[in-house]
């Protein structure tokens, strides 16, 4: 009988989300690296934040993530 095949994870979901203790997938919000000068200042602060990913979504880079 064949070994099962084994899922690799998806590299470029693991460096742009993370998964929190509690399981919760979270990532920053785009918008923040260039062309920022004509954004306000409230802006650019509320960009800081990081948001969690919810629905299908995280379901899916949880998945993808390897869990």
């Amino acid at each position: 009988m064949a070994a099962k095949v084994k899922k690799k994870t998806r590299k470029a979901v693991t460096k742009r989300f993370k998964k929190s203790a509690t399981g919760k997938i979270l990532h920053k919000k785009p918008g923040r690296r260039h062309l920022a000068a004509s954004k306000t200042r409230k802006q650019k602060r509320r960009l800081r934040q990081t948001v969690q990913a919810g629905g299908a979504l995280a379901k899916t880079l949880a998945n993808e993530m390897g869990g």
